[in-house]
C-alpha cells in the first residue's frame, strides 16, 4: 500500500539517532525512562564509577560514567517530547508541496467534467487516501444562473486503494461505482444521492467551505447525512470532508478516507485536502462553463444547416455534416440546395474560418447572404461578389471560403464559381472520378477580387461531390493527399456497382466519411452530394408568346398539344384553365415576349416568364369585381405553386400531380 508521503511512523529517523549517541549527556536522565533503554545502576554505582557493559547485556554502552551522572537513554525524553528535527520537517513539508503541485497539475490537465474529477481521484488515491468520495451537484448551476432546488448531491464517482488478492482485470466503470472498503467494521456504502438540509450540518459544512476531520462535532453529524443512515466511517483523523466551492457556490464535497493501516491524517493534511478541493473546484467550473458554450455553439450552427435538402427536379440529392472533435469544438461549416427557377438548384458549401460561437454566427449570416442572392437568380460569380462585400461589413477579420455552383438539368451543364475553397470531385457513371478544374479564387472576405465562373457539363448519372477542407486536410496529411485520396475512394466505391450502376448516394456520402482516420478530426465536415438525372429533351416544351391579347388562347393550345403528346390528356383542364391565367396576368405587364415551359418528370411543372420585376400577390376578389381570381383558382387546384424574381424580370410556376402522383 503506497503511502502519503508525509506519513511517518513515529520513529526517530537514523541521522538523528547517531547524533545522539555522539553527543554526551549533561542532564540527568529521568528514572522512569531509563528501563526503557538502559539499566538503572544500583546504589553502590553512585559512589564511584563503573565500566562500560557490552552491547546486548541491557546497558548502554554509551553511558558516560561518573559520581553523579546516571546512563543515558538511547532517545532523551526532551528530544522524543520535541518531535523529528527540522530536517524532517522541512523534508515532509518538501514532499507535502511537491505532492499538491502534482496533483493539482494533474487535476488541472481535465478539459471536461469527468476528467476533472478522475484527476482528482487518481491524484489522491493511494499517496493521499485510500478512498475517496466525489459528490457533485445535480444539476450543476451554469455561471450565474440559480441554483435548482432542493440542494442534491450526486456521488460522481468514488475509488479506492486496491488490495493485492483482488481481481486486476476490472473495467473502469467497475472500479468507479465499487464502493470503497476501509475498515471491516465499518458500513462504508455511499448513497447515490443526498439531499442537503437546509440549516443542517452538512449545510453548515458546506457553508464553512473549510475542510475538517471526521471526528469534529460538525462532520460526526453531517457525515451520516451525506453518506446515508446507517453509514459509518473510521473512528479518529481517518476522513477529511472537504466542501467544494467554484467561482460563486459550493457545486459538491470530497470525502478522504484512510485505512486502519494507515496513520492518520495531521493538522496540515487538511491543506493539502483544502488545495485539492479548490483546483477542483475551479476546474469543474470551468468545464462546465466552457462545456454550455460548446453545446450553444454547436446547437446554434445545427440549426443553421438546413433541416431537410429540398427535391428539385432532375437532380438527388444527400448531405453529411459532422462536427469536429471534443477538442476542436464547433466550427462555420455549411452547406445548402437551393431551387431556383426554370427546373434549376444552386449548391452551396461554405466554411468559416475559425471554432467559435461567432464563427457559427457568421456561417448563419453569410448562408442567409447566399440564399437571399440565389432568390434573384444572379451569377455564381456575381454571388460570391456580393457575399465578400457582406463579409467585409460583418468585420476586418471576418474571412470564409465557399463554392457556389448551379446545375441546369435541362441543358445538364453546371456554373461553378470558387472563392478559395477545395475543388469538388465528379464521379462519372463509369466509375471514373476527376477533381474539376475550377479556378480557385481568394476566400471571402479579403475584398477588391473578381470571382470567375467555369460552364462545364454534368451527363446523366454523374455525382458531384462538394465538401469542406476538414474531409481532406489534417494534421497528418495535406489538402492535396487529401483530394487524391478522397478521389481514389470515390473510384474504388464506383468499381463496386458496376460500369452502368451509379452507387446509392447514401451509402456514398458514408463511405466517403469512413475514410477518416482517429487524427482527422481536428475540423468539422460539411459534405453535399448531387447524382445527376437531368431532364431528357423530349420532355420539355419551350416556347415564346408575343405580349398581346391572343397570347393566352395560343398558350392553351400549344400547352393542349404538348399534354396530348405526353399522354396526359386528364390534366388538360386543369392546365390549360391555369396556364390562361398566368399568362394574362404576364401580358397585361409585359413589355417583351412571355416565355411558357413545360416540364415532364415525376410531375408536370409549368413556368411562365416575364419583363416585369413586380411579383403577382393572392387576393380575394370581392363580389362585384371582375378580376383578381387568377391567383385563386392556382391556388385551389395546383399542388404547388409560386414566384420568383429575376435579373431580367420575374417566373410564374405551378406544378400538377400527374397520374402516379394522384
Amino acid at each position: 500500500m503506497t503511502e502519503h508521503p508525509t506519513s511517518h511512523e513515529g520513529r526517530q529517523p537514523l541521522a538523528a539517532r547517531s547524533q545522539e549517541r555522539a553527543r554526551p549527556r549533561q542532564q540527568d536522565a529521568a528514572p522512569a525512562a531509563a528501563p526503557a533503554t538502559a539499566a538503572i545502576p544500583g546504589p553502590a554505582a553512585a559512589s564511584g564509577p563503573k565500566p562500560a557493559t557490552p552491547a546486548g547485556t541491557g546497558s548502554n554502552p554509551t553511558a558516560i560514567p561518573g559520581p553523579a551522572t546516571a546512563p543515558a537513554p538511547a532517545v532523551a525524553p526532551s528530544a522524543a517530547a520535541a518531535g523529528p528535527d527540522p530536517q524532517t520537517v522541512a523534508r515532509r513539508e518538501g514532499d507535502r508541496l511537491r505532492f499538491v503541485g502534482a496533483a493539482t497539475r494533474r487535476i488541472a490537465r481535465g478539459i471536461d467534467l469527468d476528467e476533472i474529477v478522475l484527476g482528482l481521484c487518481r491524484a489522491s488515491v493511494p499517496t493521499f487516501s485510500d478512498a475517496i468520495l466525489v459528490y457533485l451537484r445535480d444539476p450543476l448551476p451554469v455561471g450565474d444562473e440559480r441554483p435548482a432546488t432542493p440542494f442534491i448531491l450526486r456521488l460522481r464517482r468514488s475509488d479506492r486503494l486496491r488490495l493485492n488478492d483482488e481481481e486486476t482485470e476490472t473495467s473502469p466503470e467497475t472500479e468507479r461505482l465499487r464502493p470503497p472498503t476501509i475498515d471491516p467494521h465499518a458500513d462504508l456504502t455511499p448513497a447515490e444521492l443526498c439531499e442537503v438540509q437546509a440549516g443542517g450540518a452538512l449545510a453548515e459544512v458546506l457553508r464553512g467551505v473549510r475542510p475538517v476531520f471526521g471526528d469534529s462535532a460538525a462532520a460526526r453529524v453531517a457525515l451520516p447525512e451525506l453518506l446515508g443512515a446507517g453509514r459509518t466511517v473510521p473512528s479518529g483523523h481517518r476522513v477529511i470532508l472537504a466542501p467544494l466551492r467554484g467561482r460563486r457556490r459550493v457545486i459538491g464535497a470530497a470525502v478522504f478516507l484512510r485505512g486502519t493501516e494507515r496513520p492518520p491524517f495531521e493538522a496540515n493534511d487538511l491543506l493539502v485536502a483544502a488545495q485539492l478541493a479548490t483546483h477542483t473546484a475551479l476546474g469543474i467550473d470551468k468545464a462546465v462553463l466552457y462545456g454550455r458554450e460548446a453545446y450553444i455553439a454547436d446547437e446554434l450552427q445545427r440549426t443553421m444547416l438546413p433541416d431537410s435538402l429540398p427535391q428539385p427536379t432532375g437532380v438527388r440529392l444527400a448531405s453529411r455534416y459532422l462536427p469536429a472533435a471534443e477538442t476542436a469544438r464547433v466550427g462555420g461549416d455549411w452547406y445548402d440546395a437551393i431551387p431556383l427557377p426554370g427546373s434549376r438548384v444552386a449548391l452551396v458549401v461554405g466554411d468559416v474560418m475559425g471554432h467559435s460561437m461567432t464563427s457559427a454566427a457568421i456561417m448563419g449570416q453569410l448562408r442567409t447572404t447566399a440564399q437571399t442572392l440565389a432568390g434573384l437568380d444572379l451569377p455564381p460569380q456575381e454571388v460570391l461578389h456580393h457575399l465578400d462585400e457582406q463579409a467585409q461589413r460583418l468585420g476586418s477579420d471576418r474571412m470564409a471560403t465557399c463554392l457556389y455552383a448551379v446545375y441546369d438539368p435541362v441543358a445538364h451543364r453546371i456554373t461553378i464559381a470558387n472563392a478559395g475553397h477545395p475543388p469538388p470531385v465528379l464521379l462519372h457513371l463509369g466509375g471514373r472520378a476527376e477533381v474539376l478544374r475550377v479556378p480557385p479564387g481568394a476566400p471571402i472576405g479579403v475584398g477588391g477580387v473578381d470571382f470567375e465562373a467555369v460552364e462545364l457539363d454534368a451527363p446523366s448519372g454523374a455525382t458531384l461531390l462538394l465538401y469542406t477542407d476538414g474531409l481532406v486536410e489534417s494534421r497528418l496529411r495535406d489538402v492535396w493527399t487529401g483530394i487524391e485520396q478522397l478521389r481514389e475512394r470515390l473510384a474504388a466505391t464506383a468499381q463496386l456497382t458496376g460500369p452502368d450502376h451509379s452507387p446509392p448516394l447514401e451509402a456514398l456520402c458514408d463511405d466517403v466519411l469512413d475514410m477518416l482516420g482517429p487524427g482527422d478530426r481536428d475540423d468539422d465536415i460539411a459534405l453535399l452530394a448531387a447524382r445527376f438525372d437531368g431532364i431528357a429533351p423530349s420532355d420539355v416544351a419551350y416556347w415564346f408568346l408575343e405580349p398581346e391579347d391572343s397570347a393566352p388562347g395560343r398558350a392553351r393550345r400549344l400547352a393542349r398539344r404538348a399534354l396530348s403528346r405526353w399522354g396526359l390528356d386528364e390534366l388538360s383542364d386543369s392546365v390549360e384553365l391555369l396556364v390562361s391565367e398566368v399568362v394574362t396576368n404576364a401580358v397585361r405587364y409585359a413589355e417583351r415576349p412571355v416565355t411558357l415551359r413545360l416540364l415532364r418528370t415525376d410531375i408536370l411543372r409549368c413556368e411562365v416568364g416575364d419583363d416585369a420585376p413586380q411579383l403577382p400577390r393572392q387576393r380575394r376578389a370581392r363580389d362585384m369585381d371582375e378580376g383578381g381570381r387568377g391567383l385563386f383558382l392556382v391556388n385551389r387546384l395546383a399542388r404547388r405553386w409560386g414566384a420568383t424574381r429575376l435579373s431580367t424580370g420575374k417566373v410564374v410556376w405551378f406544378e400538377m400531380p400527374t397520374r402516379g402522383q394522384q
